[in-house]
């Protein structure tokens, strides 16, 4: 999968290794609720459906293949359990939204998307942090209860446990040099930045990003981004992308964030539905 999503990946494909890396390993137990298949040519993997039942599909096909995305649909029909069914692709895939159409699917107006962000990283500003925070990369398993606490506490309710983030550090492509935080002057951990470098393709995702509510408004997740985007054009990167969400009441902070940072939408996400209305 992460393969195919490296070999195609431009701005016009919704999928980075990162994503992957970071949502097929942040949570386990799952595995019997995301069927999956792959479509092969010779070796090479040029199409994949991922599911997430009863109903929602994930899916990314070689846009030199276009003929596989009506297969993966065809896959998805036998596996989802609803009555009702979402795909949400890139508004620049139109290659899969010419298969949905076809299908019978129907795209849903919303206000709630992803818009997927770029900014060079030519010039980064410097990161300014509060007397008394630093801001540094996780130490491995000295820091696993204290990194998994921070996204915790950034994104409650959350299911990532100190099991299922070793399971993110033990992934391709994690680098723990690109995982950044910020250390409160008490020795904890309260914001983090961690990003997945597609070398070659020279673009990292930032996935996930988060501060402790109880530091927010200190300019921690600013500066928590800008010094693992340093990290990450030291590593040889020159671009980095980030999709955060916009339109969620429960979310309005990070579009804003990225905004002044010197993100710059590029694409969003669209979705598709079939089956009956619930």
């Amino acid at each position: 999968m992460q393969g195919l999503a490296q070999r195609i990946w431009s701005p016009a494909s919704q999928w980075h290794i990162g994503d992957l890396a970071w949502q097929r390993n942040e949570h386990t137990g799952r595995e019997p609720e995301w069927p999956t298949a792959l479509w092969l040519a010779g070796d090479e993997v040029v199409a994949w459906g991922w599911a997430e039942l009863p109903g929602t599909l994930s899916l990314l096909v070689d846009p030199a293949r276009p003929e596989l995305a009506a297969a993966v649909l065809d896959w998805f029909s036998g596996v989802a359990t609803a009555s009702r069914v979402t795909v949400t692709v890139l508004d620049a895939e139109t290659h899969l939204i010419t298969a949905l159409e076809t299908d019978g699917y129907a795209r849903q107006d919303g206000d709630v998307f992803q818009h997927h962000m770029s900014r060079s990283l030519a010039e980064l500003p410097e990161p300014v942090l509060p007397d008394g925070y630093r801001a540094r990369p996780v130490r491995g398993e000295q820091d696993l209860a204290g990194r998994v606490g921070v996204h915790r506490a950034a994104w409650h309710p959350s299911r990532v446990t100190e099991a299922s983030y070793r399971n993110v550090m033990a992934a391709w492509p994690y680098r723990s040099d690109l995982d950044w935080v910020i250390e409160a002057p008490d020795g904890r951990l309260v914001a983090n930045c961690l990003i997945w470098l597609d070398q070659r393709n020279g673009v990292g995702e930032l996935e996930p990003v988060g501060a402790d509510p109880a530091f927010r408004r200190k300019g921690l997740a600013r500066a928590v981004c800008l010094d693992a985007m340093h990290a990450l054009r030291a590593a040889g990167a020159g671009t980095a992308i980030v999709y955060p969400v916009r339109g969620h009441p429960d979310h309005p902070g990070p579009v804003p964030l990225y905004e002044g940072l010197g993100f710059r939408p590029y694409a969003r996400t669209v979705t598709y539905a079939k089956g009956d209305t619930p």
